[in-house]
């Protein structure tokens, strides 16, 4: 790298952008949520795939559960109380699911709701 090019660039912001907690459930729930949905679109040809979404779904409300399971955490205990019901929904309807009982909708809605939360338009699940 030559002088010219080290002098441009000495002070560019070369760091990823620094998120908050919700910044990074958010993006969380924004991916998986845009990978289950773009699956579900073809999931008859490609059901590895829808499946792989799924339980990345199943992952990520399994972690949610257990975080606000330890009374360490620091939301109010009402509203872990949600969402901890909110992962057993989301556990219980995509074995239902898979089971091809049910369909992935309301798995998308729960999570379009908590994203709305997350980003502050709504005070409670």
């Amino acid at each position: 790298m030559n002088a010219l090019n080290m002098a441009r660039t000495a002070y560019t912001n070369t760091a990823a952008p620094i998120r908050t907690a919700r910044g990074t459930e958010y993006a969380a729930f924004a991916r998986i949520s845009a990978q289950l949905k773009q699956t579900s679109q073809n999931k008859k040809l490609e059901f590895p795939k829808f499946v792989t979404a799924l339980n990345h779904n199943r992952r990520l409300w399994t972690l949610l559960a257990s975080d606000v399971a330890d009374s360490d955490n620091a939301l109010p205990k009402e509203l872990r109380a949600q969402i901890f019901y909110l992962a057993e929904f989301v556990i219980h309807h995509t074995a239902q699911v898979l089971a091809g009982k049910a369909d992935e909708e309301a798995l998308l809605d729960v999570n379009r709701s908590i994203m709305r939360g997350l980003q502050g338009e709504g005070a409670q699940l």
